[in-house]
C-alpha cells in the first residue's frame, strides 16, 4: 500500500472520529461557571443595579438593562462576598425593587466606590434590597411582577424571597437554577 493509499484509507475513519468526539463534548453539560446572575421574569424590561463591599470598601454598580423573560450576568467570577444588594426599576410600568441599605447610583452607567454622602458628591441615594448568598460561589436572584404563592420557597432550596411594592425578587441556589 502506497502512503496516498494508506492516508485516503485512513482520512474516513479520524474523520468520523473527530466528529463523534465533537458531538460528545457539545451533548456533555458543561461546568457550572460560578456568577451573580439576574433573571427578570416580569413583562417589563427592567433597569438593575448591584452594590457590594470589596478589599477597599463599599461599591455600586449599574446599570444592566435586562429585558423582559431574560437574565443578565451580574458578576462573571467566584462570589467573593455572602451578600450582595439590589436595586432594580421597571422601565415600562414604573415601580422598583429596592430595600433599606442606601448605596449611591448615577442616571448612566456608573461604579461609585463609597456609599456616603451620595447627594453631596452627585450621585443619587437609593435603596438596595440584601442578597444573601448564603456564601455559595454561584447564585441567581428571579424579579418577578408580582408576589405570588406558587413561587414561594421553602428553606430547604437554599432560598429566599424579598417582597418590593406589588413586586418581588426570589433569589435561587445553584442547585435550583435554570440555564
Amino acid at each position: 500500500m502506497t502512503l496516498q493509499q494508506l492516508i485516503t484509507s485512513a482520512w474516513p475513519a479520524r474523520a468520523v472520529t473527530v466528529a463523534i468526539v465533537f458531538c460528545m463534548a457539545l451533548a456533555m453539560p458543561s461546568l457550572a461557571s460560578a456568577e451573580l446572575k439576574l433573571c427578570n421574569s416580569t413583562s417589563s424590561r427592567i433597569g438593575v443595579a448591584i452594590g457590594y463591599k470589596d478589599k477597599e470598601g463599599w461599591v455600586s454598580e449599574g446599570w444592566w438593562n435586562v429585558d423582559s423573560q431574560s437574565c443578565a450576568l451580574l458578576i462573571q467570577d467566584k462570589l467573593r462576598a455572602r451578600f450582595y444588594y439590589v436595586y432594580a426599576f421597571d422601565y415600562d410600568k414604573g415601580g422598583e425593587w429596592g430595600g433599606t441599605i442606601n448605596m449611591c447610583t448615577n442616571d448612566v452607567e456608573f461604579t461609585i466606590k463609597g456609599i456616603d454622602n451620595c447627594d453631596g458628591r452627585g450621585f443619587k441615594k437609593s435603596g438596595f434590597f440584601e442578597v444573601d448568598t448564603q456564601e455559595q460561589i454561584d447564585w441567581t436572584v428571579k424579579l418577578t411582577d408580582q408576589s405570588d404563592p406558587s413561587q414561594a420557597q421553602s428553606p430547604a432550596d437554599n432560598s429566599n424571597q424579598t417582597q418590593a411594592p406589588s413586586q418581588a425578587a426570589v433569589t435561587t441556589a445553584p442547585g435550583t437554577r435554570r440555564r
